[in-house]
């Protein structure tokens, strides 16, 4: 659960309340009566928020000892203010209320970050998803219209094994979760741009100049990079794929310089071999990408 609407209303109700010693510091507040029924009231509520709000079902959902233990105190300076209203001790009963506002707004901030963490963990996850899905069948269409039916599939079942993965992975641990959910997106989005490559239509289309040209490049190369990383990582580093990754990056570093030297042209055509040496690279660590 996590802080919404409802819960503004409750901090603005704890604001208040945590407002109220001021005035009741002030040098003539001790001599101030209180009004019997509007301190019933305010026991209510404070009692509401402390037992039946969506901020105390927040802390409890949230596990978070500290915010646990200052809602106990909340609790305990509230019972302690019932009690001086009780004995007809109004003043002293309105002087504690503020202070178990207080005590349970500490204990809901103590209880927030990790609940909107979280929530915000599954909903960057469900993004992704959706966005690993819509590769998946863009990837399934180019790879039908290229006529790459044997090497299509394969890619298409890694990418449906990372969603599949992720997808069971997510109903208990979200960060490993994620991590196959960014393993089907980059060989989705790899196996996209190889396919791609070389594809005069597109190029003539998608690119006004060749440095137009040659950020697409990097942003490809940068991709399968990622993705090697990634495969590397989970197979514990593999020589022969490390190799092609060197050349990869040697290749890459000629045209970054050429690029610089304002021949985006030629740049190009490295960062394809680069590209290339990357491909080799994915499929030395049990993935295939055409290219």
């Amino acid at each position: 659960m996590t802080l919404n609407l409802r819960n503004g209303y409750l901090f603005l109700c704890l604001a208040l309340c945590a407002a109220a010693p001021v005035a009741a510091q002030a040098p003539a507040a001790p001599q101030a009566k209180v009004d019997r029924d509007q301190l019933q009231r305010r026991l209510g509520a404070v009692h509401t928020l402390i037992e039946k709000s969506t901020a105390a079902r927040q802390i409890e959902a949230s596990g978070e000892v500290r915010a646990i233990e200052k809602r106990e105190q909340a609790r305990k300076v509230h019972r302690e203010a019932q009690q001086a209203y009780d004995a007809g001790d109004f003043v002293r009963s309105s002087r504690l209320l503020p202070e178990a506002s207080v005590r349970m707004f500490e204990a809901v901030r103590l209880a927030a970050p990790e609940q909107v963490a979280a929530s915000k963990a599954r909903t960057d996850f469900e993004a992704r998803a959706e966005s690993v899905k819509s590769l998946l069948a863009a990837q399934k269409r180019i790879s039908a219209e290229k006529g790459e039916a044997a090497g299509g599939v394969e890619t298409t079942r890694e990418i449906e094994r990372a969603l599949a993965e992720a997808e069971h992975l997510a109903t208990s641990d979200i960060a490993s979760a994620r991590i196959a959910l960014d393993r089907g997106y980059l060989v989705a989005k790899a196996a996209i741009g190889s396919m791609r490559s070389g594809d005069t239509l597109v190029r003539s289309l998608n690119f006004a100049t060749p440095q137009e040209e040659y950020h697409y490049e990097l942003d490809r190369n940068d991709t399968h990079l990622m993705l090697v990383q990634v495969l590397l990582k989970d197979k514990g580093g593999l020589p022969a794929s490390q190799q092609y990754v060197e050349n990869a990056r040697g290749l890459r570093s000629q045209a970054e310089a050429t690029a610089g030297r304002g021949d985006h042209a030629a740049a190009i055509h490295l960062l394809e071999d680069s590209t290339r040496e990357l491909v080799r690279a994915i499929r030395g660590a049990g993935v295939f990408i055409p290219g």
